[in-house]
């Protein structure tokens, strides 16, 4: 059985080229067992496009690159033609491409598809994390959370935690009721990473008989009434106080707007 060697270049870790080598290698009846791998990662000098070359010509291997710095790429191409090797640019073609369609020259810095897999991975984290400690579900999270908001309910403690968590930020909320005691973990986090959010008891009256109109209820219901919003907002008052954290009036704010409020104290603290 014929063996086959294949070079990986990369100027980051190399793992694009390394699937792509794979997928291609699987096509084949003998598979990956007749074509064996070696990975150069980080390669950022000429002389050490040199050396590979100069393996590769030595073991018959073909070279596969991904290197997103374009004068590399011609270094690379001239000394593959140079000692009669075979390679096979991965990425270049489609960067020079899309670089023609936006009339853009492209960035060429190497590592940015790992930073924006990291961003991504992040961000999904911190969303599934929002949606674990929501509504005070369960206070373990509290302790783990970026952010925790409190506030009586209907006032945007739902939304503005899954805006904050598109910005990577964990969040965790915590609805404030007069007959529940809040949960202990409230009190050990340290009250800068805290937030309380507030609005006025007419805003709130017109928020909430909305929300039981759309339930089908009637919009004259203990949780709407003037008398119990105003109980429950003595009682939010009451918590923040001894918490000691920030209060946010979001009565005309925007969710945009008190997370950007949010953002700036955070902000002047770090």
């Amino acid at each position: 059985m014929r063996k086959l060697t294949l070079f990986i270049i990369s100027d980051s870790v190399g793992e694009t080229a390394d699937l792509v080598a794979k997928a291609a290698a699987s096509q084949f009846s003998q598979g990956l067992e007749a074509v064996s791998m070696k990975r150069f990662s980080h390669v950022e000098e000429d002389s050490q496009l040199a050396e590979i070359v100069y393996l590769a010509k030595e073991q018959r291997a073909i070279i596969i690159y991904t290197l997103v710095k374009s004068r590399m790429r011609k270094v690379l191409k001239k000394e593959c033609e140079d000692a009669g090797i075979c390679c096979i640019d991965l990425l270049g073609p489609v960067v020079d491409r899309i670089g023609e369609e936006l009339n853009e020259q492209p960035l060429e810095e190497p590592g940015l598809v790992r930073q924006l897999d990291d961003d991504y991975f992040k961000k999904i984290e911190a969303i599934e994390f929002a949606v674990k400690y929501d509504d005070g579900r369960d206070p373990r999270g509290i302790l783990k959370a970026d952010i925790v908001l409190v506030g009586v309910s209907r006032t945007s403690k739902t939304p503005l935690s899954q805006y904050l968590a598109h910005k990577r930020y964990k969040v965790a909320n915590v609805p404030l009721v007069p007959e529940v005691e809040p949960p202990a973990e409230l009190f050990k986090i340290h009250p800068d990473k805290c937030f309380g959010l507030v609005t006025s008891p007419e805003k709130l009256n017109s928020i909430r008989r909305e929300r039981l109109i759309a339930l089908g209820l009637k919009d004259n219901a203990n949780y709407a009434r003037m008398e119990r919003i105003e109980q429950e907002l003595r009682y939010f008052q009451h918590v923040v106080s001894k918490l000691g954290c920030k209060v946010i009036d979001v009565t005309n704010r925007a969710v945009e707007e008190t997370a950007n409020v949010i953002l700036s104290e955070i902000a002047k603290q770090g």
